[in-house]
């Protein structure tokens, strides 16, 4: 049995509370299981304390994490919700050449995230990223469709603030049509955050934020030819456990760095996006 550790901001959260649960039902169960964990700080709001999660979660908690990277064979490191942790988080992890697994939203900005990536690379450290969303069912159906070619436009559709859910749609769309995003520009209102991305060779995609909407997309492909999805719902909270624990058998990872790093190189722009309505935004390089 190969042990997971989980290291987090602080753990009494969605992911942390869900992931050993799903980790235990999945198709790896007799060959992995999560055994120690460590926070950086108990939860604040009323929740519970990294030594009640662990007694919840039946984890042992480390004193450091340190100890924590020696004692397991494969890290998840989470906070979802505080990417510009991640940083401090992965700092001694990422050089101890056991395969690492970064939740969502992988980093701040891209040069954190190139960071991240070359501290990963020079330790020999697989490491890999991603929203649950690219896992979807749907998403999959799209990429393995030997009559969807040639993508020409793809339209998302989803719910939540940007700063925590434009991860979701945007690992969608470059899941579909890759890299090369040239500019972008926001276009929507305050509450209703709306991209346009501009890709080369005339490729475009659009992503809106709608309070309480389910996530959709809608691609257009070939000579008028398109799919519409009114909701993408497709186990990939499961579908993304199952590739993560893939992937720290086998310690090949999942995602492109190339297309993570496009991801995040498109929400930095978005960000500073939502100031500058109607004008476009330079992706960083």
């Amino acid at each position: 049995m190969k042990k997971i550790g989980f290291i987090d901001y602080f753990l009494d959260e969605w992911h942390a509370n869900n992931y050993p649960k799903w980790i235990r039902e999945s198709s790896f169960k007799d060959k992995f299981d999560v055994c120690y964990a460590w926070a950086e700080k108990d939860q604040e709001a009323g929740g519970q304390t990294s030594r009640q999660w662990c007694a919840t979660q039946k984890v042992e908690l480390t004193a450091t994490k340190e100890e924590l990277t020696e004692k397991s064979d494969c890290i998840v490191v989470l906070s979802p919700n505080n990417p510009e942790r991640h940083e401090d988080l992965c700092r001694d992890v990422l050089s101890s050449g056991k395969p690492v697994y970064v939740d969502k939203t992988f980093a701040p900005d891209l040069k954190t995230a190139e960071k991240l990536f070359a501290w990963a690379e020079k330790s020999k450290t697989p490491m890999f990223s991603s929203s649950a969303l690219r896992f979807a069912q749907e998403v999959a159906d799209i990429k393995t469709n030997r009559e969807i070619n040639d993508i020409k436009f793809v339209a998302t559709r989803g719910p939540g603030r940007f700063a925590i859910y434009s991860i979701h749609q945007v690992e969608m769309i470059v899941s579909l049509m890759g890299p090369g995003v040239k500019r972008l520009m926001h276009c929507g209102t305050e509450s209703v955050p709306v991209m346009l991305l501009d890709y080369e060779h005339g490729r475009r995609a659009m992503f809106s934020m709608l309070p309480e909407h389910p996530f959709q997309i809608s691609v257009q492909h070939g000579e008028g030819k398109g799919i519409n999805i009114p909701e993408v719902k497709g186990g990939f909270f499961q579908s993304f456990i199952e590739r993560m624990l893939g992937f720290f058998e086998n310690r090949e990872p999942v995602v492109p760095k190339e297309e993570t790093l496009a991801i995040m190189a498109i929400l930095e722009a978005g960000r500073r996006a939502l100031n500058a309505t109607d004008e476009w935004t330079a992706i960083p390089k």
